[in-house]
């Protein structure tokens, strides 16, 4: 009888977090669903699907996809090396080292975009040493402040899930390869890595996603000069007032 009310009490714990999730997701995805599959009137239609196959909306997904791929592969190189070193120390040194490295995350996404801003124009200190680097050759001066800023900004959500996942591994595993022969990159390639792919994947979604859709950064650092895909969304929905094209846009 007990355990019985037990139970009963932690189903009701979870009635807030039910709330919140039908009122702030759920019904908000419905409304998408409804707006972007119908007009005006309310007639069931695909035009607002359709209307991404555009060229001007074609451009702007195909360089949001680029940017997003470009800036989610940099934090995937850096993330990985950071989260095993952090897995390897003892909890003290983790907890200051992941606090150091989140407390920039403290600030204001807005204030933090703007000095970035200043950092990336045209006479700013960054600016110049691309200009001077060897990556002056790969993307442009406002595509690479694109991705420094995706970087800057997504980096953490992509080493927590990663480190989290390493943090797991029983170390007894990886003791029981090298006694029975493997060396270091056998050990990282057919144990370590093949372990911590949930972690990859749940960092490469938290990255990519974000960096896709993000509207603001471009804003702010592009000065409308160049489209993404975020761009146009949040124009039908803002400036066009046709909440039924912008929902299409987010559903394709």
């Amino acid at each position: 009888m007990r355990r019985h009310l037990l139970l009963k009490n932690r189903k009701l714990l979870a009635g807030p977090y039910l709330f919140w999730s039908v009122s702030f997701i759920i019904i908000p995805l419905l409304m998408i669903f409804y707006y972007g599959l119908t007009d005006k009137e309310g007639t069931f239609t695909w035009s607002n699907i359709a209307m991404m196959a555009s060229p001007e909306n074609l451009k702007a997904l195909g360089l949001a996809l680029l940017l997003s791929l470009v800036s989610t592969l940099i934090c995937l190189v850096l993330a990985y090396p950071l989260a095993m070193i952090l897995s390897e120390k003892n909890m003290n040194q983790t907890s200051l080292i992941v606090l150091i490295f989140i407390l920039p995350m403290w600030m204001n996404f807005l204030l933090r975009t703007l000095a970035w801003q200043t950092l990336l124009e045209k006479n700013g200190v960054i600016t110049a040493f691309l200009h001077s680097s060897v990556c002056h050759s790969s993307l442009s001066s406002i595509h690479r402040g694109y991705c420094i800023r995706y970087v800057y900004n997504f980096l953490p959500f992509m080493v927590l899930p990663i480190y989290n996942v390493l943090a797991k591994i029983d170390k007894d595993v990886i003791y029981a390869a090298r006694d029975l022969g493997a060396n270091e990159f056998q050990t990282f390639t057919q144990i370590i890595f093949p372990l911590s792919i949930p972690g990859i994947i749940s960092g490469i979604t938290m990255v990519f996603v974000p960096a896709l859709t993000t509207f603001v950064i471009s804003d702010l650092l592009g000065g409308s000069k160049i489209l993404l895909i975020g761009n146009v969304i949040e124009q039908e929905f803002k400036q066009g007032s046709n909440w039924h094209v912008g929902s299409g846009l987010l559903l394709f």
